[in-house]
């Protein structure tokens, strides 16, 4: 048996909520690239100026990597919100932090619908996004499992060291 001499260390809660946040906004983002580097050949800078477009309308397309700077820089603040909401809410609510993993499929979903019924509509995007079937279908598993289930998790983790 070994023991270590080095001393156990605990993340804070604010590290976890945030790696949770920075995680799904990662998966989230890579996957969105993937899909549409793969299927019409579109680059990661348009990708990341469309998020943008959301305070800018069309001159996002237009701003170069200046406007795909500020729509990555969008799209995790956007995912550090999500995470910090579910956070908070399973501070309050113990089934939250009891099921993870299935109330984060579920927050992922809910967090699809919010997104695209409501906050894409309500901003200045030209048009309200890909009605690709493919594209929609992927986008609600990639909501409810890379970006819902890790933002619970970690919510979870948070709690559990002291959050």
């Amino acid at each position: 048996m070994t023991t270590s001499t080095i001393p156990a260390q605990r993340s804070s809660p604010l590290a976890l909520v945030v790696a949770g946040g920075l995680m799904a906004g990662t998966l989230d983002i890579v996957y969105a690239c993937v899909f549409w580097a793969v299927k019409a050949d579109v680059p990661a800078r348009r990708i990341f100026q469309s998020v943008a477009a959301g305070l800018l309308g069309k001159a996002s397309f237009e701003g170069g990597w200046g406007t795909a700077a500020l729509g990555l820089g969008l799209h995790f603040f956007i995912a550090l919100s999500m995470a910090a909401v579910y956070y908070f809410v399973a501070i309050r609510w113990p089934l939250l932090r009891e099921r993870a993993a299935w109330c984060g499929v579920a927050y992922g979903l809910a967090l699809y619908g919010i997104m695209n019924y409501v906050v894409v509509p309500l901003s200045a995007v030209p048009q309200s996004g890909s009605k690709n079937a493919l594209w929609v279908t992927l986008s609600i598993v990639v909501h409810m499992f890379l970006i819902g289930v890790p933002i619970a998790v970690f919510s979870r983790r948070a709690i559990e060291a002291g959050g």
